[in-house]
């Protein structure tokens, strides 16, 4: 194993040795259990580790038992653990049930070349968190190629969520001003630094400009008062959210009517909104910039027009609505499309969207081991675009992110690709009962 720590290169051999349990982790284990069998996890050298410290073991299981003698060897001797945080485990008898609440979460540790004896024990002993890969945007910056959306998600649900989704390794989270939770996720991430879970640079965040503020003296304004809300330094991407302007009434009213409730609209160009968000990357105050719900007339007047090119498209994106035409526009102009409501908000009662139900995609959650949800997420990722499904839900957030130990063949994709009707969920009528200039759903991508 090859650890690389302040400029230095160690190199080494590790073991860990776990126990396990009786009926196969099934039973009680708030009870004394007799330990089956011992195996051993040897980490060969064609791995590799970067920022190895505060890297530490988490149980795959709810609870495991460890040998807190290797444990402890292993952490003094390759710095897995500060002196601080194993000093307690030398009043420990030699073995010791170890629960996540012993463990305080770290880097990301790769399972690629571990080779073990026995495949079951090692499958218990998985190493977490497991990070998402990333995708370089044409901005230079890094961007996980799959992230949690919060559509939806209001107050405690929003915070817990976002807590829940960095502890078990995701790094892209996406939030708007229009969805009202920007101080929930603000807040979850600073707790998750300060705990030392994560550092800054290892979230990509992700904000939305509103349709309030397009004109272009707003802009920065706008802006600002979303950093303060969410309370960071910067921002990784920041998005023009629709290029339809709305009417400013004040900062709340959020979807402005008219006295015969009719959806106040402007003229506004999106272009000259999307000049006053270029100045917010020369402020440093942002990374990268990008735009949502656009087509690709428009997205190619802004390539036409801009000084920093636009690095994503976010769009809603699904097996019914599967963009690849837009997708192939974007690629060819260097640019990410990314997928909103990509499982189509499922519906166990009238069992909808069709993709999510259909037998087809059973067939291959079968086939995989995996869960419809799972399918569905992977074949977004193998088509070229970055999906940000919303959860609130702990499991089903952990599910969303373990996708990444498989790859859909062509013959999977074909399948899933049958499910494309060009249907939305989304389809801003609101906007389209007025014949907007801006609307962007007149043309086919």
């Amino acid at each position: 194993m090859q650890f690389t720590r302040g400029g230095r290169r160690l190199s080494a051999v590790v073991e860990w040795w776990f126990v396990e349990c009786k009926n196969n982790f099934q039973g009680n284990l708030t009870k004394p259990f007799s330990p089956r069998a011992y195996s051993t996890i040897k980490i060969i050298n064609d791995m590799r580790l970067n920022n190895v410290e505060n890297l530490l073991i988490k149980p795959y299981e709810q609870q495991l038992v460890c040998n807190r003698k290797a444990f402890c060897a292993t952490a003094k001797s390759h710095c897995l653990l500060e002196k601080s945080e194993y000093t307690g485990w030398q009043e420990i008898r030699n073995k010791r049930t170890i629960t996540e609440y012993n463990l305080r979460k770290g880097k990301q540790f790769h399972t690629k070349g571990i080779q073990n004896s026995n495949q079951e024990n090692f499958n218990k002993a998985k190493m977490d968190p497991k990070l998402a890969p990333t995708v370089k945007l044409n901005s230079g910056y890094e961007m996980p190629v799959l992230g949690l959306g919060t559509y939806q998600s209001k107050g405690e649900e929003a915070e817990m969520a976002v807590k829940h989704a960095i502890d078990v390794g995701y790094r892209h989270i996406d939030t708007a001003y229009f969805y009202e939770n920007e101080a929930e996720v603000g807040k979850a991430i600073k707790e998750k630094i300060c705990a030392g879970v994560v550092k800054r640079e290892d979230i990509f965040l992700v904000t939305k400009l509103w349709n309030i503020h397009h004109e272009p003296q707003r802009v920065k304004g706008a802006f600002l008062k979303q950093l303060e809300t969410i309370g960071l330094d910067y921002i990784d991407l920041y998005l023009m959210h629709l290029p339809v302007g709305y009417k400013y009434v004040d900062e709340e009213t959020l979807l402005p009517r008219d006295q015969d409730d009719k959806l106040q609209l402007t003229d506004v160009d999106y272009l000259d909104t999307y000049k006053a968000m270029e100045e917010l990357v020369k402020s440093g105050l942002v990374r990268s910039i990008g735009v949502s719900n656009f087509n690709s007339e428009q997205l190619q007047r802004i390539l036409d027009n801009c000084c920093i090119k636009p690095v994503t498209n976010q769009v809603e994106c699904s097996p019914a609505l599967n963009q690849r035409k837009l997708t192939t526009f974007c690629k060819e102009r260097d640019i990410i499309l990314t997928a909103y409501s990509p499982l189509g908000r499922p519906n166990l009662t009238a069992k909808t969207p069709e993709f999510y139900f259909s037998p087809k995609t059973q067939s291959l959650a079968n086939k995989y081991q995996k869960t419809p949800a799972q399918i569905i997420l992977r074949y977004l990722v193998d088509i070229g675009t970055v999906p940000i499904p919303k959860s609130a839900n702990q499991k089903r957030i952990e599910e969303n992110l373990n996708i990444f130990d498989f790859k859909l063949t062509a013959n999977d994709i074909e399948i899933m690709d049958s499910f494309n009707t060009g249907d939305r969920l989304v389809p801003f009528n609101l906007i389209k009962a007025q014949n907007h200039k801006y609307f962007p759903f007149h043309i086919e991508f």
